[in-house]
């Protein structure tokens, strides 16, 4: 099941990133809280009422200017209304309709995405006659917002879930192995699926962004049961800068990544890590997916002895937050090492759903703390009882202390440390709950 997308569009310092900040704000504090994740603050995570999408966040349009800023700004607007999946058109209530939120509202109506006309900055009840002017954009019933003081945010939150009507249900059996590959375009996503597959099932050029929709492509080894999901590029590529589709293209690795078990992180041997590469990576990190980096185009590396020892450094360096994840150097050019590919889905897939008994989690974890004793604060030592695992996909373990509030990141990492060498969790991140008993 993928997270529908809602992007916030409309003119400059209509209230847009206050909106973001609302409905995000306690999922941003968590990934804040997390050393090493590198997160674009464009897209966030929005849950109500048990219900998950994502929220993008879009720079102002500003109808009539063409400097080259301007330009960009409404391409990658354009670009988030082309990917939402719900669209709110966001504009002031106190400055009143304007000639720009006109135009937005024709680009918005040409779109045929559905529409929620949302009137910010009303902060109490006596501004609501404010919304009437916004009717004759005819984008339906305005609803109005105060994103500042929060004033009906759970009104549009239970808006939005209507708009998106009831969740799609997953396709597939629960023992069919779904792969993500994810990245940058133009790393060869789809010609390693074409590799991987022996036959040309998508079409592959070097221009980025040929494909328009993740294609999934279901296929067997031996016994076991794939679908690989191959992430596109975007749509109307020569009227759209690289600079556009570097900072969009995330949202359909996005999708991608929501549907996946296991995500494989397409890297560009000969332009090494990039900030776009954190973002994706940061993103199926947080999703608690399943994880392995494929090094592409090591075909087109000059190489000693040490090349790939020092690549692997690197890749671990850049994203310190994932060194969990194995690594593998392949060309889908040559086939030079794709057919490792699966054998390593399934490692890092055998991680994802192992279960441990209670009994030897706490048996390592008791000589864990007889090595390092845990933390105090104030003259109180944290107490762990015991610790058992609650979940998989990925394995969560719930820890059980004194005091939870005192339990210090670096201890947990230690713990989680010690675990991944008693049991070998390569290739997927752990989950860890704090409770008291």
């Amino acid at each position: 099941m993928f997270k529908p997308i809602v992007a916030i569009v409309g003119r400059p310092n209509v209230g847009k990133s206050s909106l973001f900040n609302r409905l995000t704000e306690s999922r941003i504090a968590i990934v804040e809280d997390t050393p090493g994740v590198t997160r674009d603050r464009l897209y966030g995570d929005c849950e109500w009422l048990n219900r998950e999408f994502l929220v993008v966040d879009t720079g102002g349009i500003e109808v009539g200017k063409e400097d080259i800023i301007h330009r960009q700004i409404r391409r990658q607007a354009e670009i988030a209304i082309e990917e939402a999946d719900l669209i709110i058109f966001m504009v002031d209530g106190k400055e009143g309709l304007t000639a720009s939120d006109e135009e937005i509202a024709e680009i918005l109506r040409r779109s045929n995405k559905p529409v929620l006309l949302v009137v910010n900055k009303i902060d109490n009840v006596n501004q609501k006659d404010n919304i009437y002017e916004f009717y004759q954009l005819g984008l339906g019933e305005p609803m109005w917002i105060s994103a500042n003081h929060g004033i009906n945010i759970g009104d549009l939150l239970d808006r939005i879930l209507e708009e998106l009507g009831e969740p799609e249900v997953e396709e597939y059996d629960e023992d069919i192995i779904k792969i993500a590959f994810i990245g940058r375009p133009n790393v060869g996503k789809s010609s390693l699926v074409n590799a991987l597959l022996g036959e040309e099932r998508v079409i592959v050029t070097n221009i980025p962004g040929t494909t328009r929709d993740a294609i999934d492509t279901r296929f067997k080894k031996g016994e076991k049961e794939y679908v690989l999901i191959d992430t596109a590029g975007m749509r109307k590529k020569s009227k759209i800068e690289l600079s556009s589709i570097e900072r969009y293209s995330v949202l359909r690795s996005l999708r991608a990544i929501d549907r996946s078990d296991v995500c494989l992180l397409i890297l560009d041997a000969v332009e090494g890590v990039t900030e776009q590469d954190k973002k994706i990576a940061g993103y199926a990190h947080e999703a608690g997916k399943a994880i392995a980096i494929i090094v592409n185009k090591w075909d087109l590396v000059e190489k000693d002895s040490g090349t790939a020892d020092k690549f692997k450094k690197l890749i671990k360096e850049e994203l310190s937050f994932m060194d969990y994840a194995d690594v593998i150097f392949v060309s889908a050019l040559t086939k030079k090492r794709v057919n490792r590919i699966i054998d390593l889905v399934d490692q890092s897939y055998q991680a994802y759903t192992k279960r441990i008994s209670t009994s030897m989690i706490n048996e390592v974890v008791t000589e864990a703390i007889s090595l390092h004793q845990p933390p105090s604060v104030r003259g109180v030592r944290l107490k762990v009882y015991y610790v058992t695992q609650t979940g998989i996909k990925p394995p969560t373990f719930t820890i059980f202390v004194n005091k939870p509030e005192i339990m210090h990141f670096s201890f947990l990492r230690y713990l989680e440390n010690e675990l991944r060498n008693a049991f070998d969790f390569t290739g997927t991140p752990l989950k860890f709950n704090i409770r008291k008993k």
